[in-house]
């Protein structure tokens, strides 16, 4: 079992930033891929960004430029957003997805919220 735990949520001005860090526990494979994802009440789990281990990345439409995702080594990533809008505001979750079987193994989430 492998188990991402993110942190870094919290409560922002509009216009501000946040970094947000997933650490993965278990056993991790180099052909793991980590993303991540958010969700709003009501409205359907949108994809904000995916790194593979060799570091090739996938940003969900319109937020690559404010956010950018990156990783330290097979088990750890990050997620920094910048100029931050309070469309933003969402439950952001980590998620490990193992290519040798295509489980997705999903976090708790943390709680990003944006003021205007």
């Amino acid at each position: 079992q492998v188990h991402p735990v993110e942190s870094g949520g919290d409560l922002v001005q509009a216009g501000g930033s946040l970094r947000l860090s997933c650490v993965a526990s278990g056993r991790m494979f180099s052909t793991d891929d980590m993303a991540w994802y958010r969700q709003t009440p009501g409205k359907q789990r949108e994809m904000v960004a995916s790194i593979t281990y060799g570091g090739r990345t996938i940003y969900g439409d319109s937020l690559k430029g404010r956010f950018t995702i990156s990783r330290d080594g097979t088990n750890t990533a990050f997620l920094q957003m910048n100029n931050l809008k309070p469309e933003d505001t969402a439950i952001y979750y980590c998620t490990v997805y193992r290519t040798s079987t295509q489980v997705t193994y999903w976090g708790q989430g943390t709680q990003v919220t944006v003021s205007s």
